[in-house]
């Protein structure tokens, strides 16, 4: 494969047809479709707005923080940290289930954009999304440290026992040329937008972790959570709409960059999520709620189920629902081994057969561990 400068695209090539600036047909219909959605009248429109509120508070704001922590380590201490993984051999799949397990979904985000660029395997993959709880793990940790000392070590050791067993017995080649070769044009100096989306989140930030921690302080602080949540979002489509980003930020860019355009790509994902989910529950009637407590032996087989919808949104209803007294240990580690938090939605943009297989390759163990607690230890932890 011929090299590509990350620094100075050829003229004429593919790169530079990305470079910042000109809106992207494709992706200005999608903002404009979602801000239609806000700007509706009625109950549709402030389903929206409310949504827009929840994505922002519950997901941006934690991936921004999670990704600033990560590159800003691999800019303080000069190391790059796919090439870390790529070079960390028989500790690959571990550091990535490491990764993975780290609360929140910035770690895996950054595993799964290591396997798109040819750093790591897909044992690595499957590690990271099998240890991943999500934003799900903040909730649990603030509201049941019980459980979570057992949830988090555990879903750590599964994520690393089946990213070895996928890399010995189902190995897949790594992924291809192409996604290897689309990284994003060098965008330089960190340009304003990406100061002003981070100035957003901070306050964002503070706002969700009060709200895992189950504190009110909105109205106490009078903190105007929407017009915040709303103009972080809507900042985000505006970065994505213009982004030179299709698969991979530049290392070489600086960290608020990199967090900045890699948040508002997974953010758009997230809006996705969230919408369908809450359109199916107006519309369609689904209520998950009601499964749980209908079906009480098919409680941990739900709890996976749920945990294939990409997002944490789903899966922080499923951690409600446990702390409670909902459904039973069994059907709370059932969720955190199959879900993939936010990760999932990179993985289906920049790997499709990968991230599919990748939950495919979770359920199995989710599984065994669900329902050995259901049939041996149905009263742990409840």
């Amino acid at each position: 494969m011929t090299p590509v400068d990350l620094h100075t695209p050829a003229r004429g090539s593919s790169l530079t047809a990305r470079l910042p600036g000109p809106l992207r047909p494709r992706r200005l219909l999608v903002v404009l479709a979602y801000l239609a959605l806000a700007l509706a009248p009625g109950e549709l429109g402030e389903m929206t707005r409310g949504l827009f509120t929840d994505a922002f508070t519950q997901v941006s704001v934690f991936v921004a923080a999670t990704l600033m922590l990560f590159y800003g380590a691999e800019r303080l201490f000069r190391f790059d940290l796919g090439t870390a993984l790529e070079n960390a051999r028989g500790w690959q799949v571990p550091v990535a289930a490491l990764l993975g397990a780290t609360p929140g979904c910035g770690g895996a985000v950054v595993v799964v954009a290591a396997y798109s660029s040819g750093h790591v395997g897909l044992g690595a993959m499957v590690a990271t999304l099998t240890a991943t709880m999500g934003d799900a793990a903040f909730l649990l940790i603030a509201t049941r440290p019980d459980a979570a000392m057992v949830v988090l070590p555990l879903s750590l050791a599964v994520g690393i026992v089946s990213g070895w067993m996928v890399d010995r017995i189902a190995p897949m080649p790594e992924a291809s040329p192409v996604a290897k070769c689309d990284i994003a044009p060098r965008i330089g100096r960190v340009r304003t937008r990406d100061w002003a989306y981070l100035a957003i989140a901070l306050p964002g930030l503070v706002v969700g972790a009060a709200q895992l921690g189950q504190i009110e302080i909105t109205q106490m602080l009078g903190i105007p959570v929407t017009a915040i949540a709303c103009a972080g979002i809507g900042l985000g489509l505006a970065i994505w709409a213009i982004s030179p980003v299709t698969a991979m930020t530049n290392p070489a860019d600086a960290p608020a960059t990199r967090a900045a355009e890699e948040t508002s790509f997974i953010t758009v994902w997230v809006l996705a999520a969230y919408l369908a989910y809450d359109l199916a529950a107006v519309y369609a009637g689904l209520d998950l709620e009601a499964w749980f407590k209908t079906f009480a032996p098919m409680l941990p087989l739900i709890a996976i189920t749920v945990g294939f919808v990409p997002g944490c949104g789903p899966q922080v209803l499923v951690c409600t629902l446990y702390i409670n007294g909902a459904i039973p240990f069994s059907a709370l580690i059932g969720n955190a081994i199959s879900n993939d938090g936010d990760a999932l939605f990179p993985a289906i943009a920049l790997s499709p057969r990968a991230a599919f297989l990748a939950t495919a390759y979770s359920a199995i163990p989710a599984l065994i561990v669900a329902y050995g607690f259901y049939f041996l230890a149905p009263g742990f932890l409840n």
